[in-house]
């Protein structure tokens, strides 16, 4: 079975990220647990789709994959020139990989279980397409599937509303066709000024008489769209590597921890919970990490420092009473004296003595995101890669820090700031006589 991993989206929604791809999720990229879940699912041959910004990159790993799985896996990779065309530019740059049998359809950003995979890749001898269809309680501004007899589809219903929802189930992107021939040649006939010609061909294909039917799916599911959507990411890959590591003879379970027999933790520390440390981590007197929780390889955690709830990349350093809560840190980033919450912070970011993320408005209310809700009144600081932030400088809720930026000292920021700034203010010193002996304070 082939498959076309779509990872040429831009990430606008989760700027200053660069590219959702490439965040880092308890030691793989994910781009890598994607390739992965697909392999061990039975999917035998990908072709990455990518764009002209990460197509070197996407390379790269394509070559580690082969190294890796060897021959169980045929993978290559391709640019989607067109961005503007969607999903249907995507599909259409494989042509070379394809002929007229079966493509399931993944969206990089769409985090499913395997058996999600495995339940619609069931469907292929049957003779008919699927989609796989999530049942949702409340409503989701998404595609919902119309569905008539035997959960066949009769449809996709765009945002309906509430309460106009066609069923409860939405269309998630893992989506068989039995013939991408039939599929291309729907793509390539298709005319629309949006970049939704892929669902519209698709539309077409189910009223035009080809067969397709919904795959009901229950599992896990997580839509990366917006970036406090890495903390839900951030547990689930959580319970991944655990399961990788089970029996790993290099690693000890204490409790509900797993820790690497190489990592370095003082006897007064404190580790509870879910907690995953990595090799060469070191853990210094009177920390306390609490779960669940991720520290890559080379992390340190400092005297009286607070990691919670948090994951950590490579070479972090959680310093000197630092807190750091609700937060994904990416790699070589450093801190001492902060206060981070509710934050997704890039790599090679430093914040100076002092320096917080605030994380929730005086009045409680929700917090907008670039001018949009968010829907959740805790929120911290989104930053890019390449960042130092100086001393006692605080950042309000909500806010973005762009790549390559440089925030100075004793500043209150108050809105976002763009790549390649260097943000600075004026502090105005006012002088008078002192009129108090102040050797006379000396206490015994």
């Amino acid at each position: 079975m082939k498959a076309i991993l779509l990872a040429a989206g831009r990430s606008k929604r989760v700027k200053p990220i660069l590219d959702k791809n490439f965040i880092s999720f308890c030691g793989k990229y994910l781009i890598e647990w994607q390739v992965n879940s697909l392999v061990s699912a039975g999917i035998n041959e990908i072709v990455i789709v990518g764009n002209k910004y990460n197509l070197e990159h996407i390379q790269e790993f394509a070559e580690e994959f082969k190294t890796v799985w060897g021959d169980e896996l045929t993978i290559d990779v391709t640019e989607q020139k067109k961005l503007d065309e969607g999903m249907a530019g995507g599909v259409m740059a494989c042509k070379e990989f394809f002929d007229d049998g079966p493509a399931l359809i993944v969206s990089s950003n769409d985090v499913v279980d395997e058996a999600a995979y495995a339940s619609i890749l069931s469907s292929k001898d049957k003779g008919t397409g699927a989609l796989l269809g999530y049942k949702v309680d409340e409503y989701f501004p998404g595609g919902y599937l119309k569905l008539g007899h035997g959960d066949k589809i009769e449809g996709i219903v765009e945002k309906p509303g509430e309460g106009k929802e066609p069923s409860d189930y939405v269309n998630i992107v893992v989506h068989l066709h039995n013939n991408y021939e039939v599929l291309f040649e729907a793509l390539k006939n298709v005319k629309s000024e949006k970049d939704d010609r892929y669902e519209v061909a698709l539309d077409n294909l189910i009223n035009g008489g080809e067969g397709y039917e919904m795959v009901p799916y229950e599992g896990f599911w997580q839509p990366l769209k917006f970036p406090w959507h890495v903390f839900d990411l951030d547990k689930y890959f959580l319970k991944k590597r655990s399961e990788e590591l089970e029996g790993n003879p290099d690693y000890d379970c204490v409790g509900e921890a797993i820790i690497h027999k190489s990592a370095e933790i003082s006897d007064r520390a404190v580790i509870k919970g879910e907690v995953i440390v990595e090799e060469g981590v070191r853990i210094f007197e009177n920390a306390v990490v609490q779960g669940p929780a991720y520290l890559e390889e080379g992390c340190v955690v400092g005297n009286n420092a607070l990691f919670r709830d948090s994951f950590a990349g490579q070479g972090c350093v959680v310093g000197f009473t630092t807190e750091i809560a609700r937060s994904h840190l990416g790699d070589n980033v450093w801190t001492h004296s902060n206060y981070i919450g509710d934050s997704v912070i890039g790599s090679n970011v430093s914040f100076g003595a002092g320096a917080l993320t605030a994380n929730l408005r005086l009045d409680e209310a929700d917090i907008k995101w670039q001018g949009a809700p968010s829907g959740t009144n805790k929120l911290g600081l989104i930053t890019g890669d390449h960042i130092r932030v100086g001393v006692q400088t605080s950042i309000m809720p909500g806010l973005s820090i762009g790549s390559n930026s440089m925030i100075g000292s004793g500043l209150t920021i108050t809105e976002d700031i763009a790549d390649d700034e260097f943000v600075y203010g004026e502090t105005t010193l006012k002088r008078k006589k002192n009129k108090t002996d102040v050797s006379s304070l000396l206490r015994d």
